[in-house]
């Protein structure tokens, strides 16, 4: 039976309410499902730029990955949404750049908006190993 532990890492700001930042699931195989991660930094300044933004949340959820022992080329999944549609190009290269050669599975929507007015972008990822 597999052992679920839940997470709040160091390095990523603490949830605004009852979330968990990360899901890991450990048996055979570790499964870890993160948290949508906004562009905020753990101080809680958030990038006065789109594109800083979508840096941070980067940033985020590596950080995440890395507190469980994993890292990008661990992800099987993103989704990600953005509250402007012209950002999706500057989103695709900071995914591109990211990512490099790995190419896990990916959705993109653009929302009206997120749980704080600021936030212009989410990123939430499921990695295995």
């Amino acid at each position: 039976m597999p052992v679920i532990t839940l997470s709040n890492p160091q390095g990523v700001r603490a949830p605004a309410s009852r979330y968990s930042h990360a899901a890991l699931v450990a048996g055979a195989h570790r499964r870890l499902v993160v948290s949508g991660q906004v562009g905020q930094e753990p101080d809680g300044t958030v990038p006065a730029t789109g594109e800083g933004q979508i840096a941070q949340a980067y940033a985020n959820l590596r950080a995440v990955l890395e507190a469980h022992g994993m890292g990008i080329s661990d992800v099987v999944k993103t989704t990600a949404f953005l509250t402007d549609r012209s950002l999706i190009p500057a989103y695709r290269a900071a995914r591109d750049a990211v990512f490099a050669d790995h190419a896990p599975a990916s959705t993109l929507l653009v929302v009206a908006g997120l749980a704080d007015a600021r936030w212009v972008v989410e990123i939430e990822a499921e990695a295995a190993r």
